[in-house]
């Protein structure tokens, strides 16, 4: 590593760590501090500061860990500041201590352990990567005693069992210097994964894997809850009674000894991370006084709790179609699938997000779908696109349907769910986030005789012949629909309840008044809801083997250390924004110290696969499309999104060109190169792009009847039809079918972000106008960590503990 500085970096290209300290020193200094720096850059006209600029930056103080100087230099940053031109404003500050932030350091670590919580039996993998100006050395610590034969950057516990929970940290040696990493904290949970069941989640996800479970105790014992969930960082705890948060419970464990009669109630626990929040299920806690004789109060209370149902398992279908060949283009889709997947995951719903599917693709993904239910599962189906209704039967449209289109080129609902029914499923859900205007060009009226069975419910974002609509602002928002479901769907409570209370709450959306409102159609005569508890039945087996083969499906490509003949070191990663768009993401862990630019990106895709060349081997996500996953992805790196991957008939193989220049070579560029093949991701190992089966979907489209037959005019026994309009804050534009007019709600919001302001809505324009501001669209909070840190006060403690009894030993 060299001792100078390259001028040339732009400032917003810092590491974390290094800005951290820089806004530290910027702001316990009042002579040589950020509003003096503001002041020297505001009279250099290549970098303007304004008087309302350095304003801005004094009101971060009331925003909670608002930084003025993180403002400042986020602002000198877009304006194209260098770290060169902010040497020389901190060399006129005259403020020693900030300049020897942005020097280089001797030893440094660049990628830091991170917290998580995984279930025993799977894999750990700890890093810790470092650069020195000699050779860096490793040695893993768990609490005060090292690791065994843990010499190496990555610290692998395969499989890692219960007594490996602990807190970790590494020491890193280079010459006489030595530099210790953030603590990392493994909660291993104990979990006995039902047949079909697959726990593999993104990095940066969380996953529910531990529900409490409800009881019943007498006055004097001691209760105990459990919950638990996985995923990197570890996951924050707070449990909570009858809606009220429990004083320092706030571990995955609640132990409450020597319980009084007033503690009984409804428990449940919130679950966080530094991006995401989950609850459990609410449970009840019935506490018996020991003194009554039967028949009490107490016993009143038990019976009022209903009989627990189960699922033998949940699966989840989910297809976002926005990008249209022959029809206006969408954009909430991909909003809606992203959330509605986070949230079914966390009910246990194995799930399968898909976006853009032709008709093939469609009817392929459907079958792959049926394939998984049988007695007794939850069957799942979301659909947000361009649609229409025709005698009751509703039809979903592929991105590659003519217009106009016909029932030839789209999908049946009501077929599908005829060929659910005979799979003997617990319960049908379908929601149908799109339009039910009648289709003029298409007279065939299919002829679909459906069993009567008390187990279908239909969830329609919008009543019959009428509009759905998207919501249209500066940024990625969720149509109408969905924008009310995700609050109420991890709701322990009937399906039917929970679409009720959505429905309500559309009903107080003014935006879509006269408009938009849900439509409930159900036979479901038992308490069945999306939070029931999975129990497989007596076709366990054969639930697993056909569920082997989906869960393979959700598998990323294990991330991989690619070696140079230079000596330059690059991580190549992996994510998955949806099941068929994956994220590949390069970053540079080491390069040659005479090397003074290095550079690696990928290319060579295959032309089945939908890669925008000028969208690859961008500095931000947003810059190459990925809007919803940036916040879990590591910095500083350059990243492409990969999408449509159920076109890929082959293996995915690509190239990783290294690019670098050399001082002793003039700067003249060189370039290595290296194949990589990581064979079919996600969901491209089911061929959708396969040509149809014969016993497909399609079977059932198409056959004549008379309307008069048609189920959906006949609902069950629990017939729910509510046309309720609203108001709440709003953003907006439409989801139509093409020959109608389409609705464009705006939404405008003055004052701060998160803050109270006066919104309006528009409703004076007609035409269809997707737009989204760059500038003011999903982007990361300038404070987040690239590394996300945990710290509690178990990790304070250790610190302590460990720095005052740990013996460090130069290797």
């Amino acid at each position: 590593m060299s001792d100078s500085l390259d001028r040339s970096t732009k400032i917003n290209l810092l590491k974390e760590p290094v800005v951290k300290k820089l806004c530290e020193v910027l702001e316990k200094s009042s002579n040589r501090g950020w509003r003096k720096l503001g002041e020297i850059v505001g009279n250099d006209r290549r970098i303007k500061v304004s008087s309302n600029d350095m304003e801005m930056c004094s009101l971060k103080v009331l925003e909670l860990e608002g930084s003025p100087s993180r403002m400042l230099l986020r602002l000198m940053g877009e304006r194209g500041c260098t770290t060169g031109q902010l040497v020389d404003y901190l060399q006129t500050l005259g403020n020693s201590e900030a300049l020897q932030c942005l020097r280089p350091s001797a030893l440094q670590i660049l990628i830091q352990p991170q917290s998580v919580a995984l279930i025993s039996g799977h894999n750990l993998r700890l890093s810790c990567h470092a650069v020195g100006k000699s050779p860096v050395q490793y040695q893993w610590f768990k609490t005060k005693e090292e690791v065994p034969n843990s010499f190496s950057p990555d610290l692998v516990i395969s499989p890692v069992h219960l007594k490996d929970a602990g807190f970790y940290i590494c020491r890193v040696n280079c010459g006489d210097t030595f530099e210790f990493s953030q603590w990392a904290q493994v909660d291993v949970l104990n979990v006995t994964m039902s047949c079909g069941q697959s726990y593999h989640s993104l990095e940066g996800r969380l996953k529910l894997v531990i529900q409490p479970q409800s009881q019943r105790l007498n006055v004097g014992e001691t209760l105990q809850l459990e919950c638990g969930a996985v995923g990197r960082p570890i996951p924050r705890y707070q449990w909570h009674r009858n809606g009220v948060p429990v004083p320092n419970a706030t571990k995955r464990k609640l132990t409450i000894p020597h319980l009084m009669q007033d503690q009984h109630g409804r428990y449940r626990c919130e679950i966080s991370s530094s991006t995401e929040r989950m609850w459990t299920n609410e449970v009840d806690v019935v506490i018996d006084d020991v003194y009554a004789i039967g028949g009490g109060s107490s016993e009143l209370f038990l019976n009022s709790i209903p009989e627990q149902l189960y699922a033998t398992d949940k699966v989840a279908l989910l297809i976002g179609n926005l990008s249209y060949q022959n029809h206006p283009q969408l954009k909430a889709p991909m909003v809606d699938v992203y959330d509605l997947t986070n949230l079914l995951r966390q009910l246990n719903f194995q799930v399968v997000s898909l976006l853009d599917l032709t008709e093939q693709e469609m009817r392929n993904a459907v079958d792959e779908f049926l394939l998984l239910l049988h007695k007794g599962v939850y069957g799942l189906l979301y659909y947000a696109g361009h649609g229409y209704e025709n005698y009751g039967n509703s039809f979903m449209v592929p991105v590659d349907a003519p217009n106009p289109y016909r029932s030839a080129n789209c999908l049946c609902v009501q077929s599908i769910l005829k060929l659910m029914q005979e799979k003997e499923t617990g319960l049908n859900v379908f929601l149908l986030d799109m339009c039910r205007k009648r289709n003029i060009h298409d007279d065939s009226a299919p002829n679909i005789v459906l069993r009567v069975t008390a187990n279908i419910v239909f969830g329609y974002a919008t009543c019959q012949d009428a509009e759905a609509f998207e919501l249209s602002s500066s940024g990625f928002t969720n149509g109408v629909f969905v924008k009310f479901l995700k609050k109420r769907l991890l709701d322990d409570e009937k399906i039917t309840v929970v679409l009720d209370r959505v429905a309500e709450d559309m009903g107080q959306f003014d935006a879509t008044k006269g408009k938009q409102a849900l439509e409930i159609r159900s036979s479901l005569s038992e308490r069945r809801a999306l939070s029931d508890p999975i129990q497989p039945g007596d076709s366990a087996d054969l639930a697993h083997a056909r569920s082997l083969q989906w869960s393979k499906t959700h598998e990323l490509p294990e991330s991989m250390c690619l070696n140079f003949d230079c000596g330059a070191q690059i991580k190549l990663g992996f994510a998955a924004e949806f099941s068929n768009v994956l994220v590949i993401y390069t970053h540079i862990i080491k390069k040659p110290e005479d090397m003074s630019l290095c550079q690696a990106h990928v290319t060579d895709f295959s032309q089945d696969l939908d890669v925008d060349p000028k969208e690859m081997n961008r500095e931000t996500p947003e810059e190459t499309g990925i809007y919803l996953l940036s916040s879990n992805l590591p910095q500083h790196c350059l990243y492409t999104r990969v999408s449509s991957l159920q076109k890929l008939r082959e293996e995915l193989v690509f190239t990783v060109c290294l690019q670098g220049t050399f001082t002793a070579m003039d700067d003249e560029s060189v370039h290595w190169t290296k194949s990589i093949n990581i064979g079919k991701p996600l969901i491209a190992r089911l061929d959708l792009n396969r040509a149809m089966r014969r016993n497909s979907c399609m079977q059932t489209c198409g056959m004549p009847h008379s309307p008069s037959h048609s189920p959906c005019h006949s609902p069950g026994p629990e017939h729910h039809l509510h046309l309720h309009y609203g108001s709440h804050q709003a953003q907006d534009y439409s989801r139509l079918s093409p020959q109608h007019h389409y609705l464009d709600v705006y939404e405008r919001v003055q004052g701060a972000v998160g803050g109270c302001g006066d919104s309006f809505y528009d409703l004076s324009k007609s035409r269809y106008e997707p737009a989204y501001d760059s500038a003011a669209g999903l982007s990361s909070s300038p404070g987040r960590l690239s590394i996300p840190i945990e710290t509690t006060d178990d990790i304070n403690e250790l610190q302590t503990v460990f720095i005052n009894s740990l013996q460090l030993q130069q290797p």
